[in-house]
């Protein structure tokens, strides 16, 4: 195949599928060069996924159909190539004139490795590969304590995220407005025979506009999922279709305790790229150790919503009837798993990981590990949550339990699966007892 006379440069879409507000394809489109976008379904990621209609790549399928027909309004097109990204570039370099190729960083451990060998790879052909920060408002060095070293503790890292953010308040890049800068639309051609736009469903996917009210009230009606108390843009901010400058600077202006939950996101986020151990063990290393009870059966009653304890079971079936869970569901169904159940909390995280549509690495991981004591800044061992306490206080009137449990007080609905203060009395003895032995000489 013959390649292109003509020099370009390439900007990878990965986790920022916009056009607007994009900070490495702004950089990109200041190059010099005409820019090809390109966006990889990468096989290695969709064999790990649970089922092949997965929901996140019918996101996925939808946000790129609506970048192909921006950028077509713009003359040019996206590629979409699959294949593992050591095999696609290859192809890709043999096509086409490379000048120099962008995108945005990745913080997790396997984008992360993904990126080192993608860069070696361009560096063997003097290609330079330039990365940019767009996921997150301030990432891993950004945030540092005096001497230098990470904060483990979100409350002062909030407070100095903070003072950075309102002396530097992040503007957007301008990179929706340089459309004549893009490779024509036709040398446009997937190198493997993908093509965007054949038939995928639009709907049951929260939209991506600012539900104003639901932020200016966050702060008095976010713990109680009956109501439409959050905004639901979780998938929004881990696929990129909405800009974090953008979301911030709603929080800054709207609501301070909504901005918090997104300065939660850079913390997990940093800890992550900081201290990759959390992707497949405790932050606190004197967990490693620790011994969880092993019980399938228990553990299947809860991926299911039949554990007895309405406020769990109405927050699993959410989940799996939608892929998304209220956040007070998620501490409550966490803290139970991980606490009144004593089962490993990475078996819990990684339910959530295969069924979330928000799901990010960091995140995920951040919360379990909080819920279970075992993350850093975690709630203490002994903060077990009493279900019927947090139904009477979040969802008095049952508005949520009722929702996802049309059977609930019938003889269908199950009996609670332990009783609350032997199961507690249970943890706190279990954890002592675990601490004590490995804390001991």
């Amino acid at each position: 195949m013959a390649v292109s006379a003509k020099k370009i440069s390439i900007f990878w879409f990965r986790r920022d599928l916009r056009l607007d507000d994009n900070h490495g394809l702004d950089q990109a489109l200041r190059g010099g060069h005409p820019v090809l976008p390109l966006f990889i379904f990468d096989t290695r990621i969709l064999a790990s996924l649970p089922d092949r209609h997965d929901r996140r790549v019918q996101f996925i399928q939808n946000a790129l159909e609506r970048l192909h027909k921006a950028l077509k309004e713009k003359g040019s097109g996206l590629a979409v190539c699959r294949g593992e990204p050591g095999t696609v570039w290859p192809r890709i370099l043999g096509r086409h004139r490379v000048a120099a190729v962008y995108c945005n960083r990745d913080y997790e451990p396997y984008a992360v490795g993904r990126d080192e060998a993608v860069r070696r790879l361009l560096e063997k052909r003097g290609i330079p590969f330039h990365t940019f920060k767009d996921h997150v408002i301030f990432e891993g060095d950004d945030i540092l304590k005096a001497d230098g070293t990470p904060y483990t503790v979100f409350t002062p890292y909030r407070n100095a995220w903070r003072k950075r953010f309102v002396r530097e308040m992040p503007a957007p890049f301008p990179s929706g407005r340089w459309g004549h800068r893009f490779v024509a639309a036709d040398n446009i051609r997937s190198p493997m025979g993908v093509k965007v736009g054949h038939h995928v469903g639009k709907t049951g996917f929260p939209g991506r506009s600012l539900p104003r009210k639901v932020i200016e009230n966050y702060h008095l009606s976010r713990d109680f999922p009956g109501i439409r108390s959050t905004t639901r843009l979780g998938v929004h901010l881990r696929f990129g279709t909405l800009s974090i400058r953008r979301a911030a600077g709603w929080g800054f202006r709207l609501n301070r305790v909504w901005l918090d939950e997104l300065i939660w996101r850079d913390f997990f986020a940093m800890i992550l790229r900081r201290f990759p151990r959390v992707a497949d063990g405790p932050f606190k290393q004197d967990y490693r150790q620790f011994r969880w009870r092993e019980s399938p059966g228990d553990f299947d009653r809860w991926c299911t919503g039949h554990t007895g304890f309405p406020m769990v079971d109405a927050g699993m079936r959410e989940l799996n009837a939608t892929g998304f869970m209220h956040n007070r569901s998620r501490m409550i169904t966490a803290n139970f798993l991980s606490k009144l159940l004593l089962i490993d909390w990475r078996s819990g995280e990684r339910y959530f990981a295969d069924r979330l549509l928000d799901f990010e690495l960091a995140s995920n991981n951040g919360n379990w590990q909080w819920a279970a004591g075992t993350g850093c800044d975690a709630a203490p061992f002994f903060r077990i949550f009493n279900p019927e306490i947090q139904q009477k206080r979040f969802d008095p009137k049952f508005a949520y339990i009722r929702r996802w449990i049309p059977e609930y007080g019938s003889p269908r609905y199950p009996d609670p699966m332990v009783d609350y203060r032997n199961a507690r009395a249970r943890a706190l003895n279990h954890y002592r007892i675990e601490k004590s032995l490995l804390h001991s000489p």
